[in-house]
């Protein structure tokens, strides 16, 4: 493969908001404020967040999933990101796999596990 993932960028309306809400949800840090365009490290990725005009209409097309911190429980990860202003969607199960899909503040979807 030639292709290495380097960071995934999500639309959003303030930036620098969104990006400091993620910062806190991830343990990561502000690595670039260029205005327009914030970049967050935290490991294992880094999430960029790029001003647009147009609002997000309908169901992300691209979400990220995560995985609790070993140790962790997926009911207390979901609670610490409620309590960060994230809200719940829903919650899914099949054999060997449970999820949460939540929404960031900007209403970005995203799952735990």
């Amino acid at each position: 493969m030639n292709l290495t993932a380097v960071m995934i960028t999500v639309d959003c309306a303030e930036p620098q908001e969104l990006a400091r809400w993620w910062a806190t949800a991830l343990g990561g840090q502000i690595a670039q404020d260029h205005g327009d365009f914030v970049i967050v490290k935290a490991e294992p990725v880094a999430l960029g967040f790029q001003r647009v005009a147009e609002a997000r209409r309908g169901k992300n097309r691209v979400h990220v999933d995560f995985a609790a911190a070993p140790g962790t429980s997926l009911t207390v990860e979901v609670a610490r990101l409620v309590a960060l202003g994230a809200s719940v969607v829903g919650e899914h199960s099949v054999p060997g796999l449970t999820w949460t899909v939540l929404q960031d503040p900007a209403g970005n979807e995203f799952c735990v596990h």
